[in-house]
């Protein structure tokens, strides 16, 4: 963890777009929702940063993008017939935070950016998605909270 690093980051760029890029919800088949006894299933999440690039836009604006998966499932843990990757229903996304370029900036700022700041800004968006999501299949209503942080920040991120 880098503090300088991250604050030149955070003072060479500014945020440009974010965006939704995939998104996956459904439901196993024979599960209903509405009717299912939730106290015997588990919600497990998902927050990854999962890659970054330094891009040249069309109108010669040098960008910085993040991609940021989110995700969420309900697992029964106690049916010790159940895989432990089956789930009965689950809501997935993937976000895409876009940053002007400011000043040139090296990899390891970036990295840092990416890692520890970059889902401060995509999390209320996903914080949303799911929400609403988990209202149209009838699924539990949760609220997450209003600020968190990517499981893998301290780990290496993937450049392309």
């Amino acid at each position: 963890m880098n503090n300088e690093k991250l604050q030149k980051a955070i003072d060479g760029l500014a945020i440009f777009d974010l965006y939704l890029v995939d998104s996956t919800a459904n439901s196993t088949e024979g599960f209903n929702p509405k009717y299912a006894n939730f106290d015997e299933l588990v919600l497990q999440t998902k927050h990854i940063v999962t890659k970054s690039e330094v891009f040249d836009s069309t109108d010669d604006k040098k960008l910085f993008r993040v991609f940021v998966e989110f995700g969420g499932r309900w697992v029964d843990e106690s049916n010790p017939d159940s895989r432990t990757d089956e789930s009965v229903a689950q809501i997935e996304a993937e976000f895409v935070a876009e940053y002007l370029l400011t000043t040139e900036l090296d990899q390891d700022c970036l990295d840092e950016f990416a890692l520890r700041n970059a889902s401060y800004h995509v999390w209320p968006y996903w914080r949303e998605f799911f929400a609403s999501q988990c209202e149209r299949m009838r699924l539990p209503r949760i609220i997450f909270p209003t600020v968190q942080v990517a499981s893998n920040r301290d780990e290496n991120l993937i450049v392309d």
